[in-house]
């Protein structure tokens, strides 16, 4: 690894449409050197005003965001929608969610059952979920939300958006990396009732596993005592997510074209890593 990329700023959003007290949006920030990713700090924002200062810091840095960046192309041109990334994240976010909700929800009523979403050609290989779901997980209103201050704060968007190179900020899927360590086992919930001790069990594991090493990334995950203890405490699992992503960063910082394929259909983006 460069010492250029040893020199960067690493980050890692767990993003949320909605951050509150109980569900904040979470940075995991650090740097790597020598194969290994020091996460260096933990930060809670509960307002979008929180991340955009730290969106604003000057760089280099380079950051992974857990939402979607892209719309499926499919999606697009059967609603008649800006076929250039600029002007449809213009046209996107200047809906209402409930907008947003009633357009994708008639899309999908309008289709036959086991192909109600549009795809895009990333999900394939990330296994993610659609980036025009609406719940469960609602990744269109978190993309709604985070686009916005991705543009407002001028950074670049490698395959979809040209601005600071030195601010990079990348769509990354933590879920992509869990599966690679422990499989299909679940590791959080929101919903305090299924924060149950196999989860629990499943972020120890889950933990144990970054900070072997243990993925076809070469990256070894470093943390504190009490930075792992509250990894394993989080039953939601937003700050591991977190620190998924700032891995995924950490990864493609090293990468030409920050890991991202030669050919990429620029409306939709990519999931680094995928």
């Amino acid at each position: 690894m460069s010492r250029a990329v040893e020199e960067l700023l690493l980050g890692g959003v767990d993003f949320t449409s909605r951050p509150t007290h109980r569900k904040p949006i979470t940075v995991a920030t650090g740097r790597c050197s020598g194969g290994v990713v020091r996460v260096e700090r933990l930060d809670e924002h509960v307002t979008f005003a929180g991340l955009s200062t730290w969106l604003a810091q000057p760089g280099p840095w380079v950051a992974g965001f857990d939402f979607p960046f892209g719309l499926p192309r499919e999606l697009v041109e059967a609603l008649h929608w800006p076929t250039t990334w600029h002007a449809l994240m213009q046209h996107f976010t200047a809906l209402s969610r409930d907008e947003v909700r009633g357009t994708f929800a008639a899309f999908c009523d309008a289709r036959p059952v086991g192909a109600k979403f549009a795809h895009r050609a990333t999900d394939g290989p990330a296994g993610s979920s659609p980036s025009m779901r609406w719940v469960n997980p609602p990744v269109a209103l978190m993309m709604h939300a985070g686009v916005p201050l991705l543009l407002e704060a001028g950074v670049s968007l490698p395959g979809v958006h040209a601005a600071d190179e030195t601010r990079v900020a990348l769509e990354a899927y933590p879920g992509l990396l869990a599966r690679e360590l422990i499989g299909r086992r679940s590791y959080k919930s929101d919903e305090r009732a299924k924060q149950t001790g196999e989860r629990l069990i499943a972020r120890k594991d889950l933990i144990e596993a970054l900070e072997q090493g243990r993925t076809r990334l070469g990256l070894r995950v470093r943390l504190s005592h009490a930075m792992r203890d509250a990894l394993v405490a989080d039953a939601s699992g937003d700050r591991l997510d977190a620190v998924l992503c700032l891995t995924l960063a950490a990864w493609a910082a090293g990468r030409p074209r920050h890991g991202l394929p030669d050919l990429i259909d620029p409306l939709e983006g990519w999931i680094v890593g995928a």
